[in-house]
């Protein structure tokens, strides 16, 4: 193990490399760009699997660990490594990555431009999931968000300069508040330093009290609740994802929302578990909320992308779901259900995304029959919506059902409308794809054509084979993320 612990950095490092080597070529070759920051993607990708495969799954400590001393008067280090639950985070992360520059290559304006902030947003979530230093961890989460504002403010569509200005504000005030909760943990554990690790053996002392965690806990979930669509402060989500060039969308839906389910579990669950305890069950209200607003309001939509947007609101009441029940089957629930969530979100996006580049319109109403024109793209999206509905088979129906299992026991009536939503959720689906794909054929898409090539073919396809992957055969990611949740469920009775 010890020869691989230097691998982990490199997870930022290459995207951001990339990106720099991208600024020096002449803006005349974006093949040359375009051919970089897909192999940097690739690179990444290739890079978490070889992580994945050697991470040792009965191991409950931080692996692949490294420490590099920055500002040793205030406490600060590039301190990274990862559990369980954050070598399934930087999965997710590198598959979709991935598969968004994959999918950017139908983008023609400025790519030098856009491929560089996106290398930095890819560079900026991984350095998310890895850290174990709160200021770099912070850093990184603030460092995720300064891509999203041009990217969709330049290469977004409809209301973009609006969806961009109110992502940005909302995730920007939300991650205020929890500055305030992180600064107020880094002054009270009296250690000066921001090491996660020190902190959370700090935090077994008491010297956390229970007074404080009251105060402090709310801070961290809801300031980072909001870039998790946390009901009430979800508004500017689904904006955020029609206005989103695809891949941003990809990454968004897929990647950017489980930071604040994540940074939860890392910080609030870990270090503040009293406050955990007397916070979640409220947010348990707000999940149903979530659920079902989001899944009414999805049926409601007549653009693809909002469905998918508000659907994804409603997903992650799940997520909140499963989190706040502080067990060891809902909190495994919760972290399969960001990976499945993640994967199903994004190649719904990228999907949508190839309808779009070829009509210029994601109105359901305008489109209709394009199974005939674009059978492998019907069969994908059929799939995305039957792991959307949670039909056994998929990755999603896994994660649903141990969320539904952990909550039974805590909050059965809340586990029965959750389970409503679903039903909503393959109403609106399953209609979707009959309306777009079925039924008489309009003459004006006559001339679609269907993804032809590999390279086209693949960034879906990889999509779909991991969801029927971990759908039947979830034992590989169970056995990563269980030791890891039951050990920090333990840890949190205990204390």
């Amino acid at each position: 193990m010890h020869q691989i612990h230097s691998f982990l950095p490199f997870l930022v490092l290459i995207p951001l490399m990339a990106a720099g080597f991208i600024l020096l070529l002449p803006s005349k070759r974006p093949g040359i760009v375009r051919t970089v920051g897909i192999g940097a993607t690739a690179l990444t990708f290739f890079l978490t699997l070889f992580l994945f495969f050697k991470f040792d799954s009965a191991n409950t400590d931080f692996q692949f660990a490294r420490q590099i001393p920055w500002i040793p008067s205030l406490g600060i280090s590039y301190h990274v490594g990862v559990d369980g639950i954050g070598m399934v985070m930087i999965l997710l992360h590198a598959i979709l990555s991935f598969c968004g520059a994959l999918v950017s290559r139908s983008i023609s304006q400025n790519v030098k431009s856009y491929f560089v902030f996106y290398l930095i947003l890819v560079a900026s979530i991984f350095g998310v999931f890895t850290s174990l230093d709160l200021f770099f961890l912070y850093l990184f989460y603030e460092m995720a968000v300064i891509p999203l504002y041009p990217m969709i403010g330049r290469w977004g569509s409809q209301n973009r300069e609006y969806a961009a200005m109110k992502l940005t504000l909302y995730i920007s005030l939300g991650a205020v508040v929890a500055l305030v909760g992180l600064l107020a943990t880094y002054s009270v554990s009296g250690l000066n330093t921001f090491d996660l690790l020190l902190l959370s053996e700090q935090a077994k002392t008491g010297v956390f009290t229970t007074y404080f965690q009251m105060w402090c806990a709310p801070l961290l979930i809801f300031g980072f609740g909001v870039i998790a669509s946390l009901w009430p402060f979800h508004s500017w989500s689904p904006i955020g994802y029609a206005a989103a060039p695809t891949a941003v969308s990809m990454l968004h839906a897929g990647v950017l929302k489980k930071l604040g389910i994540f940074l939860i579990i890392r910080l609030v669950i870990t270090l503040l578990p009293e406050g955990a305890k007397f916070w979640l069950p409220w947010v348990v209200l707000l999940s149903i909320v979530n659920i079902l607003y989001g899944a009414w309001a999805a049926m409601a939509q007549k653009d693809m992308k909002f469905v998918i947007g508000f659907a994804s609101v409603s997903h992650m009441g799940y997520a909140f779901l499963g989190l706040a029940c502080l067990n060891h089957i809902g909190l495994t629930g919760t972290v399969f259900f960001m990976f499945a969530h993640g994967i199903m979100a994004a190649l719904c996006f990228a999907l949508i995304g190839f309808i779009y580049d070829q009509t210029h319109t994601r109105m359901i109403p305008d489109l209709g029959g394009l199974a005939k024109q674009l059978p492998f793209i019907t069969i994908c999206f059929v799939m995305a919506a039957f792991a959307s509905s949670g039909l056994p088979g998929f990755a999603n129906f896994v994660s649903e059902i141990l969320i539904f299992f952990g909550a039974w026991e805590r909050y059965p009536w809340q586990t029965i409308l959750a389970i409503f939503g679903i039903v909503v959720t393959a109403t609106y689906m399953l209609r979707m794809v009959r309306s777009v794909f079925f039924g008489a054929p309009k003459p004006e898409w006559a001339k679609l054509k269907d993804a032809k090539n590999f390279f086209e073919k693949l960034p879906y396809a990889l999509l779909v084979a991991v969801l029927l992957i971990f759908g039947f055969w979830p034992s590989p990611l169970l056995n990563i993320i269980r030791p890891t949740t039951e050990a920090l469920i333990m840890q949190s009775v205990i204390r």
